[in-house]
């Protein structure tokens, strides 16, 4: 006859050759399970709604009235028609999943199917730098389900301390990594929902003089090779760093660049005329793989080569050349529609309903313009005068 158990009962069962189990009147279903080492646990047992026969471990080390307590729990489950132990093992596939979910892991997923497909190269490779230098070593081995808004909050700020920009950049990118997360429900909620940028950021302003040009140009040739080219080829064409940096043969024609769509910040395939100084340049480069310069250029060693070679000059960055074509061009009377043809700006005098309509491409007037920057350029370097093409005028 089933007997009423008690603690003292169960601390006297002895262990048998085999693993046993007593049954408890006190709690229907509920078993000690005896092992033969001399170990003892509880287990609850009882039909599923399909009728088969079902055993429910409880978790090790619970007294009594706990087992009493969720074995009745578990027989409420399976009278509402839910299975406890499918449950249990539902919990445990589910807790493993979340272990699993590490910043760490899932970074690596966010690079690799999100930001790789539908950013840019520079824009994904600085994600990524992002995610390798300032996140990872601090979160990487964390679930992403523990991540909270302070957590961010400690993150960004901490970096802003001494690199406001950077700062600025991470909360950016965590941003968009955790928006991803909802996107896949992975998480239910961004902890960046909320989280201000940890720096007030000014627009660059910054414009290099023509004495600046000039010292950049010989800094450049002092540098030379590849890097140096590349130099002058930003200086002559004001295009963005990662347009000319990484430019391939296939995207140089007989008289123009012809940038890839995929490769443009707009998403929209860029022609640039060759002015005859920018077209030597490249003519002098060796074929030797895919890159004009042999090999995607990196721009933050380079800088740090160039200030050493410039001397003292106020603060200044690479993307300030582009800056600073687009300025003296204006300064020697190129039009400004021409050149925010040359930038592939989208907004401005092209912006709106012009955009739609306006499908002039501007080629011979920024060939044009080009060829009496570069003119400019060559008159800043060699201090001779220089022929000059007239703009052609509409």
């Amino acid at each position: 006859m089933t007997k009423i158990l008690t603690d003292i009962a169960i601390g006297k069962l002895k262990p048998g050759a085999k693993r046993y189990e007593v049954p408890d009147a006190g709690a229907r279903g509920l078993r000690v399970v005896v092992q033969p080492s001399g170990r003892k646990s509880f287990a609850v047992r009882y039909r599923n709604a399909a009728g088969r026969a079902r055993k429910l471990t409880l978790p090790a080390g619970i007294t009594l009235a706990a087992a009493r307590k969720l074995a009745a729990d578990a027989l409420l489950e399976v009278a509402q028609g839910r299975d406890p132990g499918s449950s249990k093992r539902d919990a445990k596939r589910n807790a493993s999943a979340r272990a699993a979910d590490t910043v760490e892991r899932l970074a690596d997923q966010f690079i690799e199917q999100h930001a790789k497909r539908k950013t840019r190269e520079n824009t994904w490779r600085a994600t990524a730098s992002i995610f390798r230098r300032l996140v990872v070593p601090v979160w990487g081995r964390r679930s992403v389900h523990e991540i909270v808004r302070r957590d961010v909050i400690d993150l960004v700020e901490g970096i802003a301390v001494d690199r406001p920009i950077a700062g600025n950049r991470t909360h950016a990118a965590v941003s968009r990594f955790f928006r991803w997360l909802c996107e896949r429900d992975v998480i239910a909620a961004s902890p960046c929902t909320g989280v201000p940028h940890p720096s007030k950021e000014k627009p660059r302003d910054r414009v290099l003089d023509d004495g600046e040009l000039l010292r950049l140009w010989r800094a450049a040739e002092t540098i030379g090779g590849p890097a140096g080219a590349c130099i002058k080829l930003l200086m002559l064409t004001g295009q963005r760093r990662s347009e000319i940096g990484r430019l391939q043969w296939n995207e140089v024609g007989d008289d123009a660049l012809n940038l890839a769509a995929a490769r443009m910040k707009g998403r929209i395939g860029h022609s640039v005329p060759l002015s005859t100084q920018a077209a030597a340049i490249i003519a002098s480069m060796p074929r030797a793989g895919d890159h004009v310069f042999g090999r995607p250029v990196r721009f933050d060693l380079l800088k740090s080569a160039l200030d050493i070679q410039m001397g003292s000059i106020p603060k200044w960055v690479v993307h300030d050349i582009r800056r600073s074509v687009a300025s003296g061009m204006a300064r020697i009377g190129v039009p400004v529609p021409v050149i925010e043809k040359i930038l592939a700006h989208r907004s401005g005098t092209f912006g709106g309903i012009t955009a739609v309509y306006q499908r002039h491409s501007f080629m011979p007037e920024m060939a044009a313009a080009l060829q009496k920057w570069a003119d400019h350029v060559d008159r800043l370097v060699s201090g001779k005068s220089a022929k000059v093409v007239k703009l052609q005028r509409r």
